[in-house]
């Protein structure tokens, strides 16, 4: 037989098979040759028991049982089918689904049908997994033949569609099996392993005959240390310093001081924010407040500065109000499952109830577990092996939980150690009825903007002070002191009183405090009983099926909850605690397996899985599955907690790898799934924000916790709400150019440089962020008001700096953006542009200047690592 070559074009390839064919009846005359090789064809003379099979036996030896076993439960039947797709005849195949015709007559080697199953395309089939390569090579000479069916009736009617079938088969799939022990694999070149990580990622390089990139140079790595763990750009003395250290330990000495850096909890809560839809409003037409839910990024930022144990993360957030020992900070976590979204005037309010139930079904599911539960709210999974009834039966642990509200159902105070229902609003002093009580939003806004002022004159004088004094300025009690001593000298006698003026209103607020303890947004449950569960037809309250009971998803686990005894005073049924510590549990296949992967994920730009969310069958299957098994298994033996398993992943030599490939890999594994080099990647919105404010001297890393911050908005953008301006504060410069984390997230009004870079939409979770490449991009950096005052305050932060030297001035604005010496070329050409805008535009040196700078911040260098 002859089999045409697959490494030489279409063309050449139909011409060579027209001469091959012409051939080969000389050559079987002949009998000169028995076989022979030539152009990688391979031709052998045709012997009795060669002969071609018979079209439809071949479809139904070959092909049907490939169809039946992998491709009918969602596209055979006489039921609804997946896509629109039939494959049970060839007049359905041709005819095709929502995607077009299956089979291409003119061009059969390109049928949509080949494309799916060889995973070319965007849509892979089938999704739980790829076929092997003897099925498609089967399937390949099927379409060749111009896919044949059989004659004999009922032989292509498969299986009908219905429940997805949870049996063995189901379990075993890779995430659903428990996690094992892992061995780390043996290398050849155990010179580059600097910890097992490095093994598991060389071993596979190995195996295809491979070998990683060269290291990153030290300014690289230090950037990409710093951006990996606190979202900030290093100092240029960090960058200096660091090239200059020689010592062995002198990049693990940087890792220790990042991790235990308050700024590491901000980056890693903002990471937590994107999974927990974290927003302060509550979409809709008014999308009004979430009161208080800051709180819930403040408690993120502490559990992470702590490292807090995974476990008790995941117990707090999911029954925080049910733990044995309730705490503030616990109370606060439940606001994970307030967070999404609440139509305050629904249509149907028992419709609107299902949907925030429905909410936190899907994003326990996706967070916690990496599974999309919620598509099998309103019928059974498409995809993965989980019944409509196992959506029903999760649910069924929130069913207690009382439906959002912005008044006593979404805030619960915490009062001396109980959790308390909301006071009466504040009455008035009726000693003096001008004096009234403020509220306790009103009460903590007014403290923080007391302790700004009061901080921004303490620094002002702490920062002169010297030696003792200077230690003695540490404590509360000396500073008015202090302070008072240096008027004239580092405060004007007006400062000296406006200060000692907030000391006073300060203290005074703290006397009183508005009654009934600290509101907090937080779950409420109706009482102990819970309300019976049923399986909703077509996910509609108003058509009730069979009851259920609470119930772990059944691929999972084959264990039934046990419900404690709940006590007479209980103000909650206790559900949700069995729910989070079965997903707590280090016998659960996916948990540590989602978080280890997410470690991962953020730290190399992808996940090992790069589908974060959805460890299911349409996921995507792990690149290095050993490598996942063996980081869940280290983040269990570190008893959950975080910082040891990051510290083992940003110290590998996998993680210090240049981002220049190989030579030819870039070819052999255009996608890197091999881990061959370190991926570049641009850096969030939130981390580019952050980075103009620091380049250019003015980003305020004091604010560490409290309400969020508003910064300054073009009033052509309030033109998309249904009441332009409504909802959004104003907070002085300083407060403004706080970290990016701190600024308020309105549903209803995204900041215009953090949303055209692509921050994430907060109606639903976030695992993995898009990066685009626009105009909008480009055009915002350039024409914002934001920028362009960036660039005036640099340029006359550089200008202070060196004076109307204009080869200082370009090498210092490259060295504040880009953390190293710029090359004279550059310089040059820095020159050149002031130069040029001077003399053609006839404009001044400082305006020349200014714009310099400006296209400095626009750099590529300044926004994209590596």
């Amino acid at each position: 037989m002859l089999f045409p070559p697959t490494g030489l074009a279409s063309q050449t390839r139909l011409f060579m098979w027209f001469i091959m064919r012409k051939l080969k009846h000389f050559l079987l005359l002949a009998g000169a040759i028995s076989s022979f090789s030539w152009l990688g064809w391979t031709y052998r003379p045709v012997q009795a028991a060669d002969t071609q099979p018979e079209p439809k036996q071949f479809f139904e030896k070959e092909v049907l049982p490939i169809l039946q076993s992998n491709c009918y439960s969602c596209h055979g039947g006489e039921k609804k089918i997946k896509g629109g797709l039939n494959l049970t005849t060839r007049e359905d195949l041709l005819k095709g689904g929502d995607n077009g015709s299956a089979f291409n007559e003119q061009k059969p080697d390109t049928s949509l049908l080949l494309e799916v199953v060889k995973y070319e395309g965007e849509t892979k089939m089938p999704p739980k997994g790829k076929l092997s390569q003897k099925q498609i090579d089967t399937l390949a000479a099927w379409v060749k033949m111009k896919v044949p069916f059989s004659d004999k009736k009922g032989i292509a009617s498969g299986t009908a569609h219905g429940p997805p079938v949870v049996d063995a088969k189901a379990k075993a799939f890779w995430s659903f099996k428990a996690v094992e022990k892992i061995e780390v694999p043996k290398v050849k070149n155990g010179a580059w392993v600097a910890n097992p990580i490095d093994a598991f990622i060389l071993s596979k390089l190995e195996s295809k005959g491979y070998a990683p990139a060269k290291s990153a140079d030290k300014i690289t790595l230090i950037k990409r240390i710093y951006y990996a763990l606190t979202g900030l750009p290093p100092s240029q003395s960090d960058v200096e310093n660091f090239v200059k250290d020689t010592a062995p330990d002198a990049y693990e000495k940087i890792v220790d001081r990042l991790l235990a850096s308050r700024h590491y909890g901000e980056n890693w809560a903002r990471h937590w924010m994107d999974l927990a839809r974290y927003a302060e409003t509550n979409s809709f037409e008014r999308d009004g407040a979430k009161a208080y839910a800051w709180k819930y990024r403040d408690y993120l930022i502490k559990s992470f500065n702590e490292d807090k144990p995974y476990d008790q993360f995941i117990r707090e957030q999911l029954a925080g109000d049910e733990l044995p020992q309730v705490t503030r900070d616990s109370l606060v976590a439940t606001g994970f499952l307030r967070l999404g979204l609440w139509d305050d005037e629904p249509a149907d309010r028992e419709l609107s109830y299902y949907e925030q139930l429905d909410d936190m079904v899907s994003v326990t599911g996706q967070t916690f577990l990496g599974l999309t539960l919620g598509c099998c709210r309103c019928h059974d999974h498409k995809i993965d092996p989980m019944p409509q009834k196992d959506y029903y039966s999760f649910l069924a642990f929130f069913h207690g939980v009382n439906g959002y509200g912005n008044g006593p159902e979404g805030i619960r105070h915490f009062v001396n150690g109980k959790v308390e229902p909301p006071p009466a609003p504040p009455r008035n002093d009726p000693k003096n009825p001008k004096k009234k009580k403020l509220d306790q939003m009103a009460y903590e806004q007014k403290l923080l903007e007391l302790k700004n002022e009061i901080e921004a004159l303490e620094t002002k004088v702490g920062s002169q002070l010297v030696a003792g004094e200077k230690d003695d300025f540490k404590y509360e009690a000396n500073r008015a002191h202090i302070v008072a001593k240096y008027i004239g000298k580092y405060v004007t006698q007006e400062e000296s009183e406006r200060y000692e003026k907030f000391l006073k209103e300060r203290a005074e607020l703290l006397k009183n405090p508005p009654e009934g303890g600290e509101p907090v947004m937080a779950v409420i449950e109706q009482g102990r009983t819970p309300r019976d569960t049923f399986i909703l037809i077509r996910g509609m309250p108003a058509a009730k099926g069979a009851k259920v009971e609470p119930g772990f998803p059944s691929v999972l686990t084959d264990a039934k909850p046990n419900f404690p005894e709940v006590p007479k005073d209980a103000k909650t049924t206790g559900r949700r605690k069995v729910l989070a510590s079965w997903i707590a549990d280090p016998k659960n296949p996916l948990t540590a397996r989602v978080m280890a992967n997410r470690l991962f994920q953020y730290s190399f730009g992808r996940g090992i899985v790069r589908s974060a969310s959805n460890f299911g069958y349409q996921g995507t299957p792990p690149t290095h599955p050993e490598l996942l098994d063996w980081l869940a298994g280290e983040l269990v033996k570190n008893n959950w907690h975080l910082k040891p398993v990051l510290r083992e992943i940003v110290t590998s030599n996998a993680f210090k790898m240049s981002s220049t490939p190989a030579a030819d890999m870039d070819r052999v594994d255009p996608e890197n799934d091999l881990l061959s080099h370190f991926d570049m990647r641009r850096l969030s919105a939130e981390e580019i924000r952050d980075t103009l404010l620091a380049i250019c001297g003015n980003l305020n890393l004091e604010k560490t916790q409290g309400p969020s911050i508003y910064p300054p908005v073009q009033k052509e953008v309030f033109q998309g709400q249904s009441v332009p301006g409504s909802g959004w504060g104003k907070s002085n410069e300083k407060d403004g150019a706080s970290r990016s984390v701190f600024v308020y997230i309105k549903r209803s009004l995204a900041v215009p440089l953090l949303n055209v870079f692509d921050s994430p939409d907060p109606d639903s979770p976030c695992p993995v962020r898009f990066t685009t490449t626009q105009p909008s991009q480009a055009l915002g950096m350039l024409n914002s008001d934001f920028i362009n005052e960036e660039a005036n305050k640099l340029a006359k932060k550089i200008r202070k700096e060196s004076g109307d030297d204009a080869p200082k001035n370009v090498k210092q604005a490259l060295q504040h953006a880009l953390l190293r010496t710029p090359t004279e070329k550059e310089i040059a050409r820095g020159v050149k542009l002031i130069e040029t805008l001077q003399k053609e535009d006839k404009l001044s040196y400082d305006e020349a200047f200014r714009r310099f700078c400006l296209v400095v911040l626009n750099l590529n260098e300044v926004v994209f690592l590596d």
